[in-house]
């Protein structure tokens, strides 16, 4: 078989030599592939477009629609206290007595946080599919619980028990998400996978006022339904996710040799980590180290700190501002089905320019001027309009900040590292939207819109930084005066 492997990438194509690579070849196009006999004739399989076209859409279908699908019942359970809020539960459970309600909210992020990286170290061991498919029955069955509790105290310990079962899903899902494709084609994936969660979420406070008027069962009613119902069905999707969930492209069972294959040396070809390393105590030791980790660690917090705040608070605010209850839950929808159309757009424009910092920070530019509208504007729906901002750019800056991570981030063991880090530094920004947004500043949160927008302006400013950084160390490797970064000839740092 003699077909030409058609050349997308235009960057200079790597030869990798991490732990485990084959001895690479170059086709006539002048990108390297991998040859599995070393002594033999060029028997590498080469690849026409239509190949190309047609295992790529069969990863997409299978790898993102179940992930995409349970993380916006993630997304759900861990939000949904808002829902639940103003349909009874502060009442009965005296939520509004000093910071009670926020309690309940950060708690969520203590065991989130601490669990994600020993997860996402288990991830290969284990297996996605077993993994991810078991913490999501897991935390479903967490909120079942959740709709029988009778004081807040309950409240805040079963918020901390589903933190803990969901802390290794995100992470998980980007570490395996990132492991499929080239760095040009990683942020339309992530917000598609992000996009399907903003979707569906967005209309959680629609479907949770729903729920909320199904008929008292026993102890069930108004807002116990909530937790229970949205349970039920965390359980169900987390049992398919056990028959769907697709394991790392090297165990993957759904695609025949030749497809596993193509997948490999795509990556390999596209920055040289195709092939596995295992993840050691000096390796993950070193990657900790790694500061520009941490920089992507700091934007992630940052770009979740609105996401979270508006989660929780949204329908809080806009009832201060006079809206029914009935009303405040279905305005809390629209802005995240237009934050999802911008996200997409943007997603798009990332990939096709191939820019990752300077689309970063225009969402954090525009997050900043949604909550200045929203804090100082006194018509009710300027404010409204400046919550449809707020929420565009911060979910948008979600799957951003983590493209702009995976590009930069080569080697399976990093990946697994960073992705767990960063998305650890998004539980901080959780805490920081629970604690911030205070019951004493309702309804305007003044000083929680300012760490908002404060948060925004470190986006930026880390941008900025790491945009001289990488291009000043890509000019040091295009002159020669460096090393190859972590021994990957021609790998270049994405700006």
């Amino acid at each position: 078989m003699n077909r030409t492997y058609s050349a997308e990438s235009k960057e200079k194509p790597v030869v990798s030599h991490v732990e485990d690579a084959n001895v690479l070849q170059k086709t006539e196009s002048g990108y390297p592939y991998q040859r599995d006999n070393l002594a033999g004739d060029d028997t590498s399989l080469q690849y026409d477009a239509k190949f190309e076209k047609r295992v790529i859409r069969k990863v997409d279908i299978r790898l993102l629609l179940i992930l995409g699908a349970l993380y916006s019942i993630a997304l759900i359970d861990r939000t949904n206290l808002s829902a639940a809020r103003v349909a009874g539960m502060a009442k009965e459970l005296k939520l509004t007595v000093g910071e009670r309600y926020s309690i309940a909210t950060l708690v969520f992020f203590i065991p989130y946080i601490i669990f994600e990286l020993p997860s996402n170290i288990l991830l290969r061991k284990v297996g996605a599919r077993w993994l991810l498919g078991t913490i999501a029955v897991l935390w479903g069955a967490a909120m079942v619980g959740q709709s029988f509790v009778t004081d807040w105290k309950q409240l805040v310990a079963v918020r901390a028990i589903v933190g803990f079962f969901e802390s290794g899903f995100f992470p998980g899902c980007v570490f395996l998400i990132s492991t499929w494709y080239t760095r040009w084609e990683t942020q339309k994936r992530l917000a598609t996978f992000y996009l399907l969660s903003m979707a569906i979420s967005g209309f959680s406070n629609i479907i949770c006022y729903g729920f909320a008027l199904v008929p008292k069962a026993g102890i069930l009613h108004t807002w116990r339904w909530i937790f229970f119902l949205f349970g039920i069905i965390t359980i169900a999707l987390g049992a398919l996710g056990l028959l769907l969930i697709v394991d790392f492209p090297d165990k993957a069972k759904f695609l025949n040799e030749e497809e596993r294959k193509f997948i490999i040396d795509r990556v390999n070809r596209d920055r040289g980590d195709g092939n596995a390393d295992n993840l050691t105590g000096a390796k993950a030791l070193k990657h900790l180290l790694d500061w520009r980790t941490w920089c992507f660690g700091l934007c992630f917090m940052s770009a979740t700190l609105p996401s979270y705040a508006f989660a929780y608070f949204l329908p809080v605010i806009l009832a201060g501002q006079g809206y029914s209850y009935k009303l405040t839950l279905f305005l809390s929808a629209p802005p995240y089905i237009v934050g999802a159309v911008y996200t997409f757009i943007i997603a798009f424009s990332s990939d096709k320019l191939r820019l990752r910092g300077v689309f970063v920070s225009l969402n954090a530019l525009v997050t900043i001027v949604g909550c200045l509208l929203i804090g100082y504007v006194k018509n009710k729906d300027v404010k409204y309009f400046g919550a449809f901002l707020a929420i565009m750019g911060g979910q948008c800056n979600v799957p951003s900040v983590l493209a702009y991570q995976a590009n930069n981030t080569i080697t399976y063991s990093k990946k697994a590292v960073a992705s767990a880090i960063v998305i650890g530094m998004g539980g901080i920004g959780g805490i920081m939207a629970s604690t911030v947004y205070r019951q004493v500043d309702y309804p305007r949160y003044i000083p929680g819109l300012w760490a908002t927008i404060g948060a925004q302006l470190l986006i930026i400013s880390i941008c900025v930084g790491l945009t001289f950084h990488f291009k000043s160390v890509n000019k040091q490797l295009d002159e020669g005066r460096r090393e190859p970064i972590q021994g990957v000839e021609g790998f270049r740092y994405s700006i």
